[in-house]
This record gives structure tokens, C-alpha cells and sequence, in this order.
């Protein structure tokens, strides 16, 4: 058993899906298996194509090992997140969307920061590389934790939304430009990440629920990573943190219609798996500072 499962949804995205998996490739942590679940149309499979065998081949020649799933008929995302958490054994679980290139570092440090604050979710904004000249200042407010990631019980009336201003546009590059100085990793508040990239402990996402509650959104929804994160700031605390290292290539969204959004579920989510603070463990409200 691999210590992270690696699991990538994918629809209609053969060259992200190609662009993800060289970026595996190139990763300088080792200890990890890949799961992909395809749910594209018959007539636009893709997962036999040259370029994706040729990858897969060159992971396995790695030693890791690669599952490919055809998961049809679309239930919706939180259902195809659902059907890879239950693909996964690992201690822990990187979601990866078929949409980003990392950085060959990226999966170590996250690794690093999860086992060292035993939190439930680490994740790493992707930055729109076209936004670079467009710095934001008014948008790189950042809550930095001075010390353990500890959880943050907020209530559905009580969400810290203005936190994911810190993860638009280049924000994170940005950021990481004047606090990463010298190899440092800096980790901070969120509301969310957006779940491109982000690194999950299996058992704690499984706690409070993982993704089983899918089938009470319609096919199209969205912010199903979101409120899986909300309750895990609720219980066990999450973070991001920089450099995040993560670049979105920009590809058309495949959830145009946003109507439902899975954050509607967080009131009855919290009651209904007891997603409330170990008694005991502390709550760091106050431990952090802004920038």
C-alpha cells in the first residue's frame, strides 16, 4: 500500500489529463498510487489513447500503481469524488483535478505540513498564469498561523468567505514573492481551497463524512470539495499553504451551471456526523496573525 492514492476526475480533458500525469511523473515524492475515473462519453474515450498509455506505462516503469475506471453515467461531481474515495487505501488521498501542472515539490511539502499538523486537509491554490501582471493588494489580506493548525468551528451563518480573495487570479504567486523567502513554507487560514490540488487525511475526510451525501444534490452542482472542507475546519482544522507551486491551464469549465451549490448541505452535514471539535483539542481562533 502507497502512503497517498492520487485520484484525478476527468471528463473531456485528454490533454490535462496527459499534462497531470507528467506532472506525477516529475514529483520528487515517490511513495504513490494513481486513481482515474473517466467519465467521458463512449464516443469521446479517451483513456486507451497513445498519450495516456504511454504515461501510464511510464508511472507503473516507476513503481506506481495506476487504476483507470470508465464511471458513467455523470452523477455529478461530489458522486465522482465519492467513487474515488472509495477506490482509495491510503493513509491519505490527493485529489488532483485533469486541469493542473504542479511544481516537482509540490506533494512533498504538503505531505510535510499534513503529518506534521495532523490537520485534515492541506491544499495549494492554483494560480491563473495569464493574471500575473495583475497584482491585487487589496485581495492579499492572509492570516498566517504562528502556531499548530488547530480547528476553526465557524457555523454556516458564521463562514469566513472574504479568506478566498487571498486564492484568486495570481494572489498565491504573488504572496509567495515576498514571504517564502529562502525555501520557507508558510501556512494560513482558509475557508477553502479550491480543489484542484489539495491533500486530504482518508480517515478524517471519511469522519465527517467524505462525499456519501451526493446523491441529495442534481447532476449539476458545485462546492462539493467546499463543504467537505468546511467540515473539516470545523473538527480537525485545514490550511493552505505556500508556495503552492499549482498552475490552472485555463480549460473551459465542464460545471457551467452553478445553480445548486453543495455548501447549502453544511448546517445538516454538521449535525448529522457529530462534526463538532474533539472535546479537548484546542481551538486556535486567535493564533494567527494577518498580513
Amino acid at each position: 500500500m502507497a502512503l497517498v492514492d492520487v485520484l484525478i476526475p476527468t471528463y473531456r480533458r485528454k490533454t490535462g489529463l496527459a499534462i497531470v500525469l507528467t506532472s506525477l511523473l516529475g514529483q520528487t515524492f515517490r511513495d504513490f498510487n494513481v486513481v482515474v475515473s473517466s467519465q467521458a462519453d463512449p464516443d469521446d474515450d479517451y483513456l486507451d489513447d497513445l498519450e495516456i498509455e504511454m504515461l501510464v506505462r511510464a508511472l507503473r516503469r516507476h513503481g506506481h500503481d495506476v487504476a483507470l475506471h470508465r464511471h458513467v453515467p455523470r452523477r455529478g461531481q461530489a458522486e465522482q469524488r465519492h467513487f474515488l474515495l472509495s477506490q482509495s487505501t491510503a493513509p491519505y488521498v490527493h485529489y488532483l483535478d485533469d486541469d493542473v501542472i504542479l511544481d516537482p515539490p509540490v506533494m512533498q511539502r504538503m505531505l510535510d505540513v499534513i503529518r506534521a499538523e495532523r490537520c485534515g486537509f492541506v491544499g495549494c491554490a492554483a494560480t491563473g498564469l495569464h493574471y500575473l501582471d495583475d497584482v491585487r493588494p487589496h485581495q492579499q489580506h492572509i492570516e498566517l498561523w504562528d502556531g499548530p493548525v488547530r480547528p476553526e468551528p465557524f457555523t454556516p451563518d458564521a463562514i469566513p468567505y472574504e479568506r478566498h480573495l487571498v486564492n484568486n487570479a495570481a494572489n498565491p504567486l504573488h504572496l509567495e514573492e515576498r514571504l517564502c523567502r529562502g525555501e520557507r513554507t508558510v501556512r494560513y487560514k482558509v475557508a477553502w481551497v479550491g480543489g484542484a490540488n489539495v491533500l486530504y487525511d482518508r480517515a478524517k475526510l471519511l469522519d465527517v463524512g467524505g462525499f456519501s451525501w451526493w446523491d441529495r444534490l442534481p447532476p449539476n452542482h458545485s462546492g462539493e470539495e467546499v463543504v467537505a472542507q468546511f467540515l473539516l475546519i470545523r473538527k480537525y482544522g485545514g490550511c493552505g499553504i505556500l508556495p503552492a507551486g499549482t498552475y490552472h491551464l485555463d480549460l473551459p469549465t465542464n460545471v457551467p451551471d452553478r445553480t445548486r451549490n453543495a455548501t447549502e448541505l453544511f448546517g445538516e452535514l454538521i449535525e448529522e456526523f457529530n462534526v463538532h471539535p474533539t472535546l479537548g483539542a484546542p481551538q486556535a481562533l486567535a493564533s494567527s496573525h494577518s498580513l
